[in-house]
């Protein structure tokens, strides 16, 4: 077997872990959610109808600001609804088991014992991101000698 093949088996697992299980039901239950459905299809005309106005010759720039704010508003709406706060929430634990995931394939490219990658901790991911091998090697790399 090959390591391609390893990796999709190890992506098929990862799909049975408990984070990714929960960003995968928070996503069915947002996209089932008639009331949060309608509110993005809203926002998305709402956002259309501010391009437009914006993109006129002369825009007229109290309507302009009105829509402005409605898209806001809408945004403000969706964002804090408790399938988004869900949805969000299981997004981000599942953006650091990836992180994790990158450290450790990014480690064994470079050389390194996977087998001794830790998780990325909070704090290294917000300075770093996912901005892939440098990051992560930086990352690695203890911050006192």
């Amino acid at each position: 077997m090959d390591c391609i093949d390893l990796f999709k088996k190890a992506a098929a697992a990862m799909q049975t872990d408990p984070r990714y299980l929960e960003l995968d039901a928070a996503r069915r239950e947002n996209d089932n959610d008639q009331e949060l459905q309608g509110l993005i299809g809203e926002f998305n005309l709402k956002r259309l109808d501010l391009n437009n106005e914006s993109a006129k010759p002369e825009p007229d720039t109290a309507h302009v600001a009105e829509l402005n704010q409605q898209v806001n508003d809408l945004y403000t709406q969706i964002m804090s609804s408790e399938g988004m706060v869900r949805y969000n929430t299981a997004k981000k634990e599942c953006e650091a088991m990836v992180s994790h995931i990158d450290a450790i394939i990014n480690t064994a490219m470079n050389g390194g014992d996977p087998m001794t990658v830790q998780a990325p901790t909070v704090h290294l991911l917000v300075q770093f991101g996912h901005m892939g091998a440098a990051a992560t090697k930086a990352a690695q790399q203890p911050i006192c000698s």
